[in-house]
């Protein structure tokens, strides 16, 4: 159910975007960072046994960013939407830093990289919905 009152059927809408071409809804674009840590990860797995060991850890943070921020969607409480976006920021962070690691031992590519700052934008819109939320701008 939607704020409003009103029912919102995702699955028949297309996605509004930026001017980047990614999704405006922040967990439209968290489900396609997921999606794309799903391929990394499948991707690493083909890199040998050091890649494939990292793969599963990044696949476990990666996902869980926007996981956790579905579930912040739904908290009880302004305190509760806060400490469920404080951990899909730590996440968020966790899987930047691996894709980083790979990426310097060259277990990943240049080809990448655009996943890479994929990570750091939603770091940052991930922080300042916190910090609205902590101000007290949150809806």
């Amino acid at each position: 159910m939607h704020k409003d009152g009103g029912l919102r059927l995702a699955w028949n809408m297309e996605p509004k975007l930026t001017a980047s071409g990614r999704p405006f809804d922040i967990r439209e674009r968290l489900l396609e960072f997921g999606c794309d840590v799903v391929r990394v990860a499948q991707f690493l797995h083909t890199r040998g046994p050091i890649a494939r060991a990292l793969s599963f850890q990044i696949l476990a943070a990666g996902t869980s960013v926007g996981a956790n921020a579905e579930e912040a969607d739904g908290a009880s409480s302004r305190r509760d939407f806060i400490a469920k976006n404080a951990i899909a920021l730590k996440e968020a962070k966790e899987t930047r830093f691996r894709l980083r690691v790979c990426r310097r031992c060259d277990l990943l590519d240049a080809s990448f990289d655009p996943l890479l700052k994929e990570s750091e934008e939603l770091i940052r819109i991930i922080a300042a919905i916190i910090h609205s939320a902590k101000r007290g701008n949150a809806d």
